[in-house]
């Protein structure tokens, strides 16, 4: 099982990014797909989940409006889409499934800086 995430880096404030997670090794479209985030010296929290449906969606409060998530079960990827970016969003993005079983992947830096 793998969980490959990319498409983190740094990023002005304002700007956007669009996170994608390659998973292997599980049946990915009966797995609800979900994105967490982990800034330095605090816990880690829950950004935003899809259902394994792909209809349904949640986000945190912080990111509504802004962060986008969806789904390609023809290619076994999860996707973030992050659009006016602020510095507080600066953290390490780890997707994760949620099913059966649990899997996270290794995680991808995001800074959002001047």
């Amino acid at each position: 099982v793998q969980l490959v995430e990319s498409g983190g880096g740094l990023v002005q404030p304002g700007g956007s990014l669009r996170l994608s997670c390659a998973a292997s090794g599980f049946t990915f479209s009966s797995y609800d797909m979900s994105w967490y985030r982990q800034a330095a010296r605090k816990g880690r929290e829950l950004v935003a989940v899809i259902f394994s449906g792909g209809r349904s969606t949640n986000y945190v409060d912080s990111v509504k409006g802004r962060f986008t998530i969806s789904r390609d079960n023809a290619k076994n990827t999860v996707y973030l889409q992050m659009n006016s970016l602020k510095p507080e969003d600066t953290a390490v993005y780890y997707c994760k499934a949620n099913g059966q079983y649990f899997y996270w992947g290794q995680g991808t830096q995001v800074t959002v800086s001047s």
